[in-house]
């Protein structure tokens, strides 16, 4: 069975000011999507779920999904706030969202086959895709689940134009995956890098780290995991008005408790992403260049 190609779409943009997904960067007003399932179909991925919420449901719909009808199988699966296990519920006040493990909890009922996770503002290049599909197509759930994950180097996903969010990874032998801790408030400096931790502190990195982007591959194995330690982490932060439960996070503490392995693969394609308005120029010229030298043709689907 073909892989499964699970998109996270569901977040606003609340620093860029807006649905940052749908803001074309290609010449016949491509968006970053487009070029994320044109390359996941080249790799051999079977069907594409997106995650959303049911307030852009329509909208989304209308100016992304209706992109790919007669090109590749689409399915739906919405991110709700209040979509917890029997016997939570939403704390009095909150409004942000529970984070990308809760929105691929979302996708539990739909997705019964070894499946990929990307964020839909990321443009993350061919030989990711490629590299991911070939790894799912050969992973079969055991006692230890069989994760992966694409890496890249810090220095090459920060924006010039404010603070990011990375998950930078430790690797053990043959690049599996020791720890990956959830940084934010990252900001790029002369030196490399610097993370500002939840106390305050500052943080020295190189920029030669290895980080997530959020582009991992699961088999169905990790929604059963998911369920268990969303309670867990309801249970500890569920109170809380901004707590965020992290997939990356999730799959440290699967690590830990040696109820999984992730093999770290290395993308040899370059990463962009629009957190910021100005970041949108870079993306672009980089999309458009890549056109300009065939790595894409000029109109993606016919």
């Amino acid at each position: 069975m073909k892989p499964t190609l699970l998109v996270l779409a569901a977040g606003m943009g609340s620093r860029y000011g807006g649905l940052k997904q749908i803001d074309p960067i290609g010449p016949n007003n491509e968006i970053i999507i487009d070029y994320s399932i044109y390359d996941a179909i080249k790799a051999g991925f079977g069907k594409v779920v997106f995650v959303i919420r049911k307030d852009i449901e329509e909208m989304f719909k209308e100016h992304i999904g209706s992109r790919f009808e007669g090109v590749i199988k689409v399915e739906y699966a919405y991110q709700q706030l209040d979509d917890l296990p029997e016997g939570f519920s939403v704390p009095e006040g909150r409004t942000k969202p529970w984070g990308t493990g809760h929105a691929i909890y979302a996708a539990r009922d739909i997705v019964k086959e070894n499946f990929a996770v990307i964020n839909a503002d990321d443009f993350y290049g061919k030989s990711a895709y490629r590299l991911l599909a070939q790894k799912l197509n050969n992973t079969k759930d055991g006692d230890v689940a069989d994760y992966s994950m694409v890496g890249f180097v810090l220095s090459n996903t920060l924006s010039e134009n404010g603070f990011v969010s990375r998950g930078v990874c430790e690797l053990g032998e043959n690049n599996i995956l020791a720890t990956v801790v959830e940084r934010t408030n990252i900001v790029k400096t002369e030196d490399g890098a610097q993370a500002t931790l939840e106390n305050g502190d500052k943080l020295s990195l190189t920029g030669n780290e290895v980080v997530s982007m959020n582009f991992w591959g699961f088999t169905p194995s990790l929604f059963t995991h998911l369920e268990r330690m969303f309670i867990d982490f309801l249970k500890a932060r569920g109170s809380e008005l901004k707590s965020e439960f992290y997939i990356p996070t999730v799959v440290a503490d699967l690590i830990k408790e040696g109820r999984a392995t992730a093999e770290v693969l290395t993308s040899t394609d370059s990463w962009f992403g629009v957190t910021y308005p100005e970041d949108k120029e870079n993306v672009v010229t980089n999309v458009r260049s890549l056109v300009e030298n065939g790595t894409y043709p000029n109109k993606l689907f016919k």
